[in-house]
């Protein structure tokens, strides 16, 4: 508080309920178009400090969630120093739960890990500057007698894409306390006279038909809630990626050897990876600089996206906006807009640093060079990526370095906001060295994001598996890439590499040529038949099955009307 302590406390004062959601100021938030949802409104104050509290609780009936945050705001003539400040705090009776988290790596994301809630404090967090491959920000307890289809389970998750903390622990009276909200490692937010602090929105739901009762609950609200604009609730399309088939060793001859076999085989949207702009032809050079590599494409993005789009297929690109290589004229003409330190040399992560989206403009410039980049060619889809970790959180724009996360996360969104509420038809796809990013912030931009870098299917059984107890099949981009796959060396038929993509937004990701005319005429089987099921594999009520069973994993998806099962 202003006079140095710790001690708050807030007193209830009045309440109100509002139709509809309240939207957030700065941070993203779920949202209702069908006027089914309400608000509680809780005013609370601390007369002492003269600071206030609103808590707020949104039902959404369709889909049995009920979100929580916390907004504060400060009347008192000095500032208030805010270190903690949970989006939501709830005690419920201890019913022997175990807590499931989602926890992993880079080609190892959002593997199911069990254990028991015992005495103390059990911690899923991130310190990433993201959200996470490490720990994603859902988790979910369960009665220890439950499974996929019976017993009482909650599953909870977080509106936000930065470094989170999840608290669950149990107290000597048996209650379970959960806590959700931005991480307090390196947290300090100074609130001045007549600021408020707004914390990221809080999910929570349950259900007494297990686990999959729970994910079909936070399935809809993602879907309906969550996922917003033109690509709400509609197809995506079948694509091809060419980054595993070409890396950056490629011309418009090759893209358009590549786009002419997926056309025959019925993808409909192309995409091109990295390599495309400045002089990336590596990853030690060109982030930053996105103009045409004329070398690569002499005809430009414009000419490449015609003879796409005179295909009949539509035309995508990949970014990855928020870092820059040393080797680039955009570090060549701003080096203090990359995050380093203040003292000493900044850490590298894959030979590249990030830059400062605290700064205005640093936004701005971002903002207007992407922009520009998409409406000067026929662009349908971007890939918007981001490959390193953060480190070295500073920046010289900032009084207080506390502030730094956050301020990195606000700007993010501001960016995306800019760049894709203008051009809604641009379907956008997040990717952060795979699932790096997989959250409810980045889908309320992004309607899809990239799974994980491992397209390997044995390893994505379980990836896809852990991402489809929070996140619907609509959201996780699956791609077909070759065998023997190129990180783990497995070799897997054609078949089994399709059947676990089918479960999610399905790519291919391989060079075509090399397929044999067997091969070539299984993939136009396979694009056809997930064509004709698209709107079930995408957006049916999806379900697992508890045991693994002669080395197999069951799933399946069937439509709202029964009238299909796969």
């Amino acid at each position: 508080m202003s006079d140095g302590s710790f001690g708050s406390d807030f007193i209830y004062q009045s309440h109100e309920i509002v139709s509809g959601c309240v939207p957030m100021d700065k941070l993203p938030s779920a949202y209702d178009d069908e006027t089914q949802a309400e608000t509680l409104i809780i005013h609370m104050a601390d007369a002492n400090y003269d600071v206030l509290l609103r808590l707020y609780y949104t039902i959404f009936p369709s889909s049995d969630v009920i979100t929580r945050r916390a907004v504060i705001e400060n009347f008192n003539e000095e500032s208030i120093s805010l270190r903690r400040f949970m989006s939501m705090s709830l005690d419920i009776p201890d019913m022997g739960f175990n807590m499931h988290s989602f926890d992993g790596g880079w080609i190892k994301e959002t593997h199911r890990h069990v254990r028991p809630v015992q005495y103390g404090i059990t911690v899923n967090s991130s310190t990433t500057g993201a959200s996470s491959n490490r720990h994603n920000p859902g988790f979910i307890l369960s009665e220890k007698t439950a499974n996929e289809d019976y017993g009482a389970c909650y599953g909870f998750n977080l509106v936000y894409s930065g470094n989170h903390f999840g608290l669950v622990e149990k107290s000597n009276h048996d209650l379970v306390r959960v806590q959700l909200g931005i991480n307090p490692l390196s947290f300090e937010w100074n609130l001045r006279k007549g600021e408020c602090f707004e914390a990221p929105e809080a999910v929570m739901t349950f259900s007494d038909s297990g686990l999959n009762g729970m994910s079909r609950n936070f399935h809809r609200f993602v879907n309906n809630n969550i996922v917003r604009g033109q690509w709400k609730n509609k197809e995506r399309p079948v694509l091809i990626n060419n980054w595993e088939g070409c890396f950056f060793d490629f011309n418009e001859n090759k893209l358009l050897s590549l786009a002419k076999n997926a056309k025959s085989a019925g993808v409909e949207l192309f995409v091109l990876d990295d390599g495309w702009f400045g002089q990336r032809n590596s990853d030690t050079a060109g982030l930053g600089d996105y103009y045409v590599n004329q070398k690569k494409l002499p005809n430009g993005l414009d000419g490449l996206a015609d003879k796409i789009e005179k295909m009949g297929m539509k035309f995508g690109l990949w970014f990855e906006p928020e870092s820059v290589n040393t080797d680039s004229d955009l570090y060549r003409a701003h080096p203090d807009w990359a995050i380093k330190p203040p003292k000493g040399e900044p850490c590298f992560g894959r030979n590249q640093l990030l830059l400062d989206l605290t700064r205005e403009e640093v936004r701005d410039y971002i903002v207007e060079n992407v922009g520009s980049v998409l409406d000067s060619a026929k662009i349908s889809y971007v890939k918007w990526d981001m490959n390193r970790h953060m480190s070295d959180a500073y920046s010289p724009a900032l009084d207080s370095q506390g502030e730094f996360y956050h301020r990195y996360i606000l700007g993010l969104y501001d960016i995306l906001g800019r760049i894709f509420e203008p051009r809604p038809h641009i379907l956008l796809e997040s990717c952060s060295s795979g699932g790096n990013r997989f959250d409810l912030g980045m889908l309320c931009y992004s309607p899809q994001v990239w799974s994980s870098d491992d397209t390997d299917p044995i390893e994505r059984l379980d990836i896809q598996s852990g991402l489809s107890y929070l996140y619907p099949q609509s959201t996780m981009g699956a791609h077909v890439s070759a065998s023997p796959h190129q990180q783990t060396l497995r070799h897997t038929p054609l078949s089994t590499r399709f059947n676990v993509s089918a479960f999610g937004v399905l790519g291919y990701e391989l060079e075509l040529k090399f397929l044999n005319n067997a091969e070539l005429k299984e993939v136009s089987e396979q694009i056809a038949f997930y064509k004709k099921h698209r709107r079930t594999l995408q957006f049916g009520t999806f379900t697992r099955f508890d045991e693994r069973k002669d080395n197999k994993v069951h799933w399946q998806v069937s439509a709202p009307d029964g009238s299909e099962h796969i």
